[in-house]
């Protein structure tokens, strides 16, 4: 297995060629550290690279006037944060580190190189939006029908899930704090801290300093009902995909 996070995501789903990896570890070469609680691009923002997390977790969000903070998506190591943003001329959302993280800045001359010099490199990306978007819509069903203790559940298991994707998460452990967690999941942090009672009194997770381990991760899948198709990990190409890389 590669060591390049970005190529273990993209090779879940396309066979990469020499060429592309060689390409993709290209782009690792140059990372800069940013600590927790900082802005890696903000709102208004005119966006000129699109940034690789390879350690850490980033957050998109928002902040309401009252200084109220929603996460709207969580990008791990190996995820790229908005790869298609070029496109927009300033930034809708902000984009900031939930924990100490690791970054490479890509500009997007280079992405636009990359995707024409490769076709399945391109189709790997476009997978990868296309995945964005249904981690989104899940987000959406768990806060408008799940219950917040199983919603905590099903996130938990989602972190876990993407982690393991890219080699990472085999300890278990979500880097989340509280008031991160509680953002997170739109709920306050009295709210939260019920919700892990909750959870920890059936032995499902334990706290540790600014982290969640989880106990049992067959039972937290079974309490949150996770059902992890919406990432994709196990999918073929549709005979659609495969006759354009065939092409």
């Amino acid at each position: 297995m590669t060591d390049n996070l970005l190529a273990r995501k993209l090779g879940q789903v396309v066979q990469l060629s020499a060429a592309d990896l060689a390409l993709l570890d290209g782009l690792s070469e140059r990372s800069y550290t940013v600590s927790s609680g900082e802005d890696i691009i903000k709102q208004g923002d005119e966006p000129r690279y699109v940034h690789l997390v390879l350690d850490g977790i980033v957050c998109r969000n928002k902040v309401l006037p009252n200084g109220d903070r929603a996460i709207v998506g969580l990008l791990l190591p190996g995820d790229l944060c908005d790869l298609h943003i070029a496109i927009l001329g300033r930034m809708d959302h902000n984009i900031s580190a939930l924990s100490d993280c690791r970054i490479v800045d890509i500009p997007h001359r280079t992405v636009v190189e990359m995707t024409s010099s490769s076709r399945r490199l391109a189709m790997a990306l476009w997978w990868a939006t296309l995945v964005d978007e249904a981690i989104l819509r899940e987000w959406l069903v768990g806060l408008g029908r799940r219950r917040a203790d199983r919603r905590a559940a099903h996130l938990l298991c989602e972190i876990l899930a993407r982690l393991e994707a890219v080699g990472r998460g085999q300890d278990r452990v979500v880097p989340l704090g509280h008031q991160q967690l509680a953002d997170v999941l739109g709920i306050t942090s009295v709210h939260l801290h019920r919700v892990l009672g909750t959870l920890k009194s059936q032995g499902l997770i334990v706290q540790q300093d600014r982290r969640i381990v989880v106990n049992d991760v067959a039972a937290l899948r079974e309490y949150g009902q996770f059902d992890p198709d919406y990432l994709h990990r196990d999918d073929n190409l549709s005979p659609l995909a495969e006759w354009m890389l065939a092409g």
